[in-house]
């Protein structure tokens, strides 16, 4: 394979793995989700807290998805980079289903970024941030009509 193929084929595995992070969350899989990430992966949540290796990530959203069942996410990806030969940066913008809903909650659009790192010829999230999306009214509402067609 020559190395534009490589690049490709990177580039497809990271969003692959953004997109199975996402699928864990949706079925709160807890376990699942911390197996996605290095074992000193970091994750910095939508209220800011930080929480560092997989024992740790697993650890708070079983307590997360013990509290109640949480919104699901639907995310589009906007960008998907290599930073250099295995290492992947995806950003991307997601919206939330609350339980028993079928729209989208805009208060909690949010905008994600993903690291992630080929170790021993496998990627794995090295650090996941989801920011809530702040923005101004009309930039708020195309965020939401842009996801809502995901749906």
């Amino acid at each position: 394979m020559n190395s534009q193929g490589s690049i490709h084929a990177d580039e497809a595995a990271v969003c692959a793995l953004y997109h199975r992070l996402l699928d864990c969350w949706n079925r709160r899989c807890a376990t699942d989700f911390a197996h996605l990430f290095a074992n000193d992966g970091s994750v910095v949540a939508f209220d800011g807290s930080q929480i560092n290796g997989q024992a740790e990530i697993s650890q708070h959203l079983r307590q997360i998805f013990a509290d109640e069942p949480p919104a699901a996410y639907v995310g589009k990806i906007k960008d998907v980079r290599l930073l250099t030969h295995g290492a992947g940066m995806v950003r991307a913008v997601v919206g939330t289903i609350p339980p028993g809903q079928s729209r989208l909650n805009p208060e909690t659009n949010a905008i994600q970024s993903m690291i992630a790192e080929k170790r021993n010829g496998k990627w794995r999230v090295v650090h996941f941030q989801n920011t809530p999306a702040q923005f101004r009214p009309d930039l708020l509402e195309a965020l939401t009509d842009e996801l809502q067609l995901l749906l």
